[in-house]
């Protein structure tokens, strides 16, 4: 007897004691936060420019260990006017990095009732492997639709035909493993793109903008409905960036662009009070920005059960 099942008198055990999704509602437009899972990695990604003193103190004052720590990855799903909209599909597979415990979103996706052939459009912040590899799992091109959208800045399909890690501070065997997913999902996935410049309204109320510096055609997300508004900013925010968004990440193709960038989506922010989702901000990652002196603070939002 299952020691699970309604006969053994005991009660079953759910698949996930943490939870792995997340529902907001924009306006008409409704959003659901999914975890692709962790990245455990090491901690001077934080800030390569930054003082180890400075950056040490910044872990200790988060509780957080001082070499290696799991930075959260997350997805979105949203439905707007008869679309459904990923954006961003997390690592898929473990590409001999040591990361087992990202690559979950497909699994999550079929946990929450989400058929991949009801998804009419995806947009990619970026083309780093964490945020394209669920479409290059096994089996998964041929459960989406013939006729998928694929929504990604013009400039970083460019990029990725000859990409730049001049700049970059990452971990041995992560530049080559995202030249090689890059390149295998450009030549899968290309003709399914619809590239645009600088903005594209995906959906009603579901626009794509690039802001490059993390790379160059990183794009952030904009949700609008009503009076309700919610920016979906990828890899333009990090945890570390509202008390020190001066520092530079490890995976930034251009850091300096890069910190140009999350200063003035933070300063935007923090004034118009909007909803914020980060791909790497602890999950649910919904929260709002705050000025705190002379950087910001990160205030998330309250559970809503």
């Amino acid at each position: 007897m299952d020691p699970g099942s309604p006969q053994s008198g005991r009660p079953r055990q759910p698949d996930e004691l943490v939870p792995s999704r997340y529902a907001v509602r924009i306006g008409e437009i409704e959003v659901l936060i999914i975890s692709d899972g962790v990245l455990p990695l090491p901690t001077a990604m934080l800030g390569h420019n930054a003082d180890a003193a400075d950056r040490a103190a910044w872990l200790d004052e988060m509780f957080l260990p001082p070499d290696a720590f799991d930075w959260a990855l997350n997805v979105v799903l949203v439905r707007s006017g008869g679309q459904t909209i990923l954006i961003d599909a997390g690592l898929g597979l473990d590409p001999d990095l040591n990361l087992p415990r990202a690559g979950q979103l497909i699994r999550r996706l079929e946990s929450a009732g989400i058929d991949l052939g009801s998804v009419t459009d995806v947009v990619l912040t970026h083309l780093h492997m964490d945020h394209i590899g669920g479409l290059l799992v096994d089996g998964v091109k041929d459960r989406l639709r013939p006729d998928l959208r694929i929504h990604v800045a013009a400039a970083e399909a460019k990029f990725w035909e000859a990409p730049d890690f001049s700049q970059v501070s990452m971990p041995p065997g992560f530049p080559d493993a995202l030249r090689a997913t890059a390149k295998r999902f450009l030549s899968e996935y290309g003709s399914h793109f619809r590239l645009f410049d600088e903005r594209s309204e995906v959906a009603p109320g579901v626009i794509a903008q690039r802001t490059g510096g993390h790379t160059p055609g990183h794009s952030v997300v904009r949700l609008a409905s009503g009076s309700d508004r919610l920016t979906f900013a990828g890899d333009a925010i990090f945890a570390v960036g509202f008390e020190h968004p001066d520092w530079y990440n490890g995976f930034e193709h251009y850091p300096e662009e890069a910190a140009r960038v999350r200063l003035d989506l933070l300063r935007e922010l923090a004034a118009t009070g909007e909803q914020l989702v980060a791909t790497h901000l602890p999950f649910p990652s919904v929260g709002r920005v705050a000025v705190e002196g002379e950087a910001f603070r990160w205030v998330p939002v309250f559970w809503d059960y």
